[in-house]
């Protein structure tokens, strides 16, 4: 069982910036692509990013250009920095993992979670 172990996110105002952060410790053939998902409520999961081993990146539409998706292989360790945060945002993140050679945007792609944590971007 791959652990994902994710930290940051909170309460900021729109236009500032957040930075996420997923480790997968010591489980680097499981986690070739490891992505970020959102989920508002009343909403369903949506892709906000992803990034391969290789340090291939994928982004949404609605990431580009305000979100960089990072990796330390060293560490096992994907980043997500957030920058001009709008109200929109609002969600909770939620990293994935999964072993597949493909960059897939869809939850059911994807066989590991993290607990998920709550960003919230006022106006």
């Amino acid at each position: 069982q791959v652990k994902l172990l994710e930290s940051g996110g909170g309460l900021v105002q729109a236009g500032e910036s957040l930075r996420l952060s997923c480790e997968a410790p010591g489980r680097e053939r499981s986690t070739n692509v490891m992505a970020y998902f959102r989920q508002a409520p009343g909403k369903e999961r949506e892709f906000v990013a992803a990034i391969k081993w290789s340090k291939r990146v994928f982004y949404s539409d609605s990431a580009k250009g305000r979100f960089t998706i990072s990796r330390n292989n060293d560490i096992n360790t994907v980043y997500l920095q957030m920058n001009s945060l709008k109200p929109e945002d609002t969600a909770v993140y939620f990293c994935a993992a999964d072993e597949s050679d493909n960059i897939n945007t869809l939850p059911t792609d994807y066989h590991y979670w993290g607990q998920g944590t709550q960003v919230t971007v006022s106006p």
